[in-house]
This record gives C-alpha cells, structure tokens and sequence, in this order.
C-alpha cells in the first residue's frame, strides 16, 4: 500500500512538471527554452537598432511629422529641453536633452546604468532584477516595476545594450520584449511595446555633459492622465535627478557587468554618430511657434493621447507636487475619466487597466 502511494507521488509530479512545461511553451512559442545558457538573447538588440536610434536622435525624421515643445527649462547645474510628436500610426515619440554642468560621460553613464541606485532614489521603481546576460553580444536582459499613482503597477521586461564610440561618446538602446524568469502577473499592467535610448557625449568647449533620448511607449494611459503627469511632475523631477546625480559616488555591480558587456560602434555607424545634432538644434524642428509661447500653450487631447513624458529612461508621473492637494486632483480627474472615457472612446478605456 505504502509503494502505491509512492509511486502515485511520483506520478503526480512528474505529470505536474510536464504540464508546467508545456503551459511555458503556449506562453512562449519556439522561442522557450530550458533556462540556460542557450536561451537565445543575442538578436533581441542590434546594431540595426543602434543604427534606428542614431537616426532618430540626430533628427532624421518623416517631413509629416509635425514636432510640438513641452518643456525648456534651466537653472545654474542643468538645463532640460524636450519635444514631442503624434505620428500616423504608434504612441507618441519623444526626443530630449538634458545638459549637465561639471560631470564627466563615464559618470553619467554609470548613473544613468546604475538600476540599484536607481531605487533608493526614485520611488516609483519598486523592484528591479536582471534575469540574464549574454556576454558575446553584450545584450542584457531585466525587469522592472514601477508604481502609478491611483493605478496599476507597470511591468516592464527589457533588452539593453551598451556602445562606445568616439570621444568617450556612449549609446544605449532599450526595448521589450519576453524572457522564460519573466511570466505574466495580473496584478500588474505588462507594457507590450517601448522603444527608448540614448547618446552621452561631452559638450564642446567646457565641463558640462549631455544626454539626449528618443522615447516611445504606450503604456495604455489615458490623455489626460499624461496631460497631468507632464504638467506637474517634469521640472521637478529633472532637478530631483540632478540631485541624485551630484551625491553618485560609487557605481553597483550591475553598472560594471554594463561597463564589460559594453560594445564598439560600427565603423559604418561611427560616421553617423560624428554628425550628430548639437543640443541646440533641437529647437529648429519644432513648429513655427516660438518655445516659450508652446510651452505655455495648453497641450492638445491628441497630441497627448496615450502618452508619458520619459526623463531618462524613467517614468514621471506627479512626483514634483506630492500634496495631499495634487493628489485630491489626480483623483478627481481619474474619475472623471473614468466616467467620460466609457463614452467617449471604448476602446481606450478597455485598454487602460487601472
């Protein structure tokens, strides 16, 4: 009796595995594999995509597209200038630049890589973990969630890669994608497309440093929602990173696995990269009203439909004006939505989980 139950164990087990196994793989497709050393990163970011961002960040754009300013801000460390663009088809795009003053392109680099630092810093990112590396290709491999207020949490599971080119100039291109450590979770909100990366160079002429970022994601956000979070959350935040930046001293293990995985541009890139735009061309794409008079100009529904201003790589929703007042505010405008989205769009309302 005692072997029979025995045996009914084992069956019971290995039964269990292989359904776990086979529920992995509807999950996944082909592309599942026992967790290894052989699932395959290596072609989830390329130099194709190196050469995606290069173009998108010296401003090799479609005519159509029609380029708004949302902010032009600066004090005595800093300066932060940013646009924005609602293409045909997709979410919005973005492209920033943010000049620092006295930091060299290593330590913003190491700063901005440095996922450990990242959270004692910046609270909405509430978990942060690598799940795989590939040291040939130099793609990593993680997952990140960051908190909403009033909303679900977003889960974000990305592919990265490091470049070095000319001048201690670096770039840096993320995107989406799935991996077997990384299976759906209700409670949070996964987000199914993002494209975002960045160029650190030093600037000409001084001590100053300069990052500029191409950013498109959809995150299933409402307008109004995005509408609110740049409103009162952008400026603020900015200086908060710059804060961060100036206390930075020592970079996490992560920062040095980056700094060793990291890749030399193509030759056939590098040329691109040497006539990259300098920050103030940023300006002359932009419509024909002046920056000052767009970036007081309140921003249209379409034009922030389904949108978040990213700085840096990071989400900033509210996190300059935590008062109880901003947060009573954020509320009623979320029931507001709630109530007018139903109406109004249907289906942006079923895609926005809060």
């Amino acid at each position: 009796m005692i072997v029979v139950k025995i045996m009914a164990t084992m069956v019971k087990s290995v039964l269990e595995a292989t359904s776990e196994e086979f529920s992995r793989e509807n999950l996944y497709g082909d592309s599942f594999q026992r967790l290894n050393s052989k699932f395959r990163i290596s072609e989830f970011v390329t130099d194709e995509d190196l050469k995606f961002l290069m173009e998108n960040l010296d401003e090799k754009f479609h005519e159509s597209d029609k380029w708004e300013t949302v902010a032009d801000k600066s004090n005595k460390s800093l300066s932060y200038y940013a646009k924005c663009c609602k293409p045909k088809d997709g979410p919005l795009k973005y492209l920033s630049m943010t000049m620092f003053n006295e930091v060299s392109s290593e330590v913003l680099r190491d700063f901005y890589l440095d996922n450990d630092y990242r959270k004692q810093w910046d609270k909405t990112v509430v978990e942060h973990e690598q799940l795989q590396v590939d040291k040939s290709s130099g793609v990593e491999v993680g997952r990140t969630i960051k908190k909403f207020p009033l909303l679900s949490p977003r889960e974000y599971v990305l592919a990265w890669k490091l470049w070095e080119g000319r001048d201690k100039t670096f770039y840096c291109f993320i995107k989406e994608c799935q991996h077997p450590l990384a299976p759906y979770h209700r409670k949070y909100v996964r987000v199914k497309f993002f494209r975002s990366g960045w160029r650190i160079r030093k600037v000409p002429g001084g001590s100053a440093c300069e990052i500029t970022m191409f950013h498109q994601e959809d995150a299933g956000l409402n307008t109004e929602l995005a509408k609110l979070a740049f409103n009162r959350g952008i400026w603020s935040y900015v200086c908060k990173m710059d804060n961060a930046l100036r206390r930075y001293s020592s970079r996490s293990s992560s920062v040095t696995t980056s700094a060793n995985l990291m890749q030399k541009v193509p030759t056939r890139l590098d040329t691109i990269s040497s006539n990259g735009a300098h920050p103030t061309i940023l300006h002359e794409h932009v419509t024909n009203e002046s920056p000052k008079k767009t970036l007081f100009k309140r921003p249209s529904r379409k034009f922030l439909a389904n949108s978040l201003l990213l700085v840096g790589g990071v989400i900033c929703l509210s996190r300059g004006h935590s008062s109880l007042g901003a947060k009573v505010a954020l509320a009623y405008v979320l029931t507001k939505l709630g109530k007018n989205g139903a109406t109004s769009n249907p289906n942006e309302q079923k895609s926005s989980q809060y």
